[in-house]
């Protein structure tokens, strides 16, 4: 089945780039350049999903954002330059599932994508899991319990019982300070001692393996004299 996307970008250079990786992946990529045209290719087409740029010059992101919402149910992705907590909040509170900010990094992109997608066929045929199941999907990360099997952005992850196991806890407690101790004893199943780097080395290995810089990392953070949390 052939899986329709609508972009709605002004900036042709953004428009080509998502659509070149779309593409790439099998979806058929439909652009737009304005909200006008986006509606009218509505009409046209049905879609599976949307991406929208915030800053349109007709009306903006929001806008018509508010106005798919009021007639389909497929997922819909905010693109835009701005990065404020104010500019996410409002996108999220319309009635958009995901938030991507200029620049960005187009295989996130598609990963994105490839989970909103996955998450409205599951709710489509009343399969969906609910967060803290046996699938984890967010941000380019799956993580499935079932099979131990982890991939970031479509590629597999050789992790260790171990790693995937902590990987696992702090996933599944998103948003949570985790302390090394908690860790240690949850995942080993051992009393934690002062002063045990175990938990630190296996961080630091699991952020290796993930490609993540060791200054700011984007999933695993650290809360120096507390702990660790993804959020």
């Amino acid at each position: 089945m052939d899986i329709h996307i609508l972009v709605v970008d002004d900036e042709p250079e953004i428009a080509d780039l998502v659509g070149v990786y779309l593409r790439s992946e099998g979806f058929t990529v439909h652009t737009c350049g304005t909200a006008k045209e986006a509606l009218e290719a509505l009409e046209r087409q049905t879609m599976d999903l949307a991406i929208l740029d915030v800053m349109l010059p007709d009306k903006s992101g929001f806008e018509l954002c508010g106005e798919l919402r009021r007639a389909h149910r497929f997922p819909v992705l905010m693109l835009t330059a701005k990065s404020s907590d104010m500019d996410k909040i409002t996108g999220l509170t319309i009635g958009a599932d995901d938030y991507i900010t200029k620049p960005f990094n187009p295989l996130e992109l598609v990963a994105r994508v490839k989970a909103q997608l996955r998450r409205y066929t599951r709710y489509n045929s009343a399969q969906e899991k609910e967060p803290g199941g046996e699938v984890i999907d967010f941000n380019g990360l799956v993580i499935d319990r079932g099979t131990h099997q982890c991939t970031l952005y479509e590629k597999e992850l050789n992790l260790t019982p171990i790693e995937f196991d902590i990987l696992w806890m702090l996933c599944s407690n998103r948003g949570q300070v985790i302390s090394a101790e908690r860790l240690f004893e949850t995942v080993w199943g051992e009393k934690y001692l002062d002063r045990n780097n175990t938990v630190m080395v296996h961080i630091r290995r699991l952020r290796e393996k993930m490609g993540e810089p060791s200054r700011d990392p984007r999933f695993i953070k650290t809360v120096w004299g507390v702990g660790y949390k993804v959020d």
